[in-house]
C-alpha cells in the first residue's frame, strides 16, 4: 500500500511529473519569448506562478453549482496524475509495471481533465464560459475519433497488444512503429490531437483571452485555477511520454524533446483557427489519415 501511495504521489507519480512539466513548460514560454524578441522569464516562473495562484482568494460565482464547481478540477487532476504513473511505470518497470488492457485505460484518463473542466465551467454559470464550453465540447468531439483510431496501428501491428509494457518489446525487437508509412501517418495524427487535447495554438479557441477573456476558465481564481494550470502541465509530459511510449519504442529525453519542439513550433507559427475550422480539420483530414494508417497497418505496411 505504500508502495503504490509512493508511485502515485512521489515517483513516478504526482511530484516527478509535475517538476518535468514545470521545466516544459519554462521551456515553452522561453523558447515563445525569443521568438517575439524578449528576454522570458526566470527558469522558476512557472513554480511562481502556482505558488502565487494558490495564496490568492478563491471567487465563487454566486449562482454556480458550488460542489461541481469546486471538486471538477481536483477531479480532472487526479485523472491525469493516474495516467501519468501508469505511462512512466510502463516505461521505468516498476514491478508490476501493468495490465492487460492499460492503454484503453489511459486513453481514457487522458480524457477525463476535459471532461471535469467542461463540469466545472458549466457549473460556473457565466455566459462566457458557457461559450468556451461550448467550443470545448465540440472540440473534444473532434479530436478524440482520430485520436483514437491512430491508436489503434500499434495494437494492428503488434497482433493485438493492449498493455504498453508489450508494445514497448515488441518494438524492442521487432522496430518502431514509426519506422513505416502507417506509424508515421498515426503518430502524425496523434500530434496534431495532442496539441488540441493540451489546448494550445492553434486549438486554444475554448480559452481565447482575446476574445472570450478566458472562455472556459474566466470563473476560476485562487488554488482551483492552480490546479487546473498544474493539469495542464503535467499533460504536457503525460501525452508526448505515452506517444513515445506507443509509437516510437518507449521513453527517452531526446524523444520527447522532439515532441516538445514539435508543439512549441506549431503554437509559434500559426494563428488560432475557428471552431468550425477545427471540426473540418480533425474529422475529414485527421480522421482520412488516421485511418488510411490503420487501412496500412491491416495490410502490414
Amino acid at each position: 500500500m505504500l508502495k503504490h501511495l509512493f508511485n502515485f504521489i512521489i515517483f513516478p507519480g504526482f511530484l516527478f511529473t509535475a517538476v518535468v512539466g514545470l521545466a516544459a513548460s519554462w521551456i515553452d514560454r522561453k523558447v515563445t519569448a525569443r521568438v517575439q524578441w524578449r528576454v522570458g522569464p526566470p527558469w522558476y516562473q512557472p513554480l511562481a506562478d502556482l505558488v502565487k495562484l494558490s495564496i490568492k482568494e478563491i471567487t465563487i460565482p454566486k449562482n454556480a453549482s458550488k460542489v461541481v464547481f469546486l471538486l471538477a478540477p481536483l477531479f480532472g487532476l487526479s485523472a491525469v496524475i493516474l495516467a501519468a504513473t501508469f505511462i512512466w511505470q510502463a516505461n521505468i518497470q516498476l514491478g508490476a509495471s501493468g495490465f492487460t488492457g492499460d492503454i484503453v485505460v489511459i486513453l481514457y484518463l487522458l480524457t477525463l481533465p476535459a471532461i471535469a473542466l467542461i463540469l466545472g465551467s458549466s457549473a460556473s454559470g457565466n455566459p462566457l464560459a458557457s461559450l468556451g464550453v461550448s467550443r470545448e465540447i465540440k472540440l473534444m468531439l473532434a479530436y478524440e475519433l482520430p485520436f483514437i483510431i491512430c491508436i489503434i496501428v500499434p495494437i494492428i501491428k503488434s497482433s493485438g497488444f493492449l498493455k504498453m509494457t508489450d508494445l514497448i518489446a515488441f518494438q524492442a525487437i521487432n522496430g518502431v512503429f514509426v519506422s513505416n508509412i502507417s506509424g508515421i501517418l498515426a503518430i502524425l495524427v496523434a500530434v496534431f490531437c495532442m496539441q488540441a487535447k493540451l489546448g494550445l495554438v492553434p486549438f486554444d479557441m475554448a480559452e481565447a483571452e482575446t476574445e472570450i477573456m478566458g472562455g472556459i476558465y474566466i470563473e476560476y481564481s485562487g488554488i482551483l485555477l492552480a490546479v487546473l494550470k498544474l493539469t495542464k502541465t503535467i499533460m504536457m509530459v503525460a501525452l508526448p511520454v505515452f506517444l513515445s511510449s506507443i509509437f516510437w519504442g518507449g521513453f527517452s529525453v531526446w524523444k520527447y524533446v522532439v515532441l516538445l519542439v514539435v508543439m512549441i513550433l506549431m503554437r509559434n507559427t500559426n494563428p488560432r483557427v475557428r471552431i468550425d475550422q477545427a471540426l473540418r480539420f480533425f474529422w475529414y483530414r485527421m480522421t482520412s489519415l488516421a485511418i488510411i494508417a490503420v487501412l496500412l497497418a491491416t495490410l502490414g505496411m
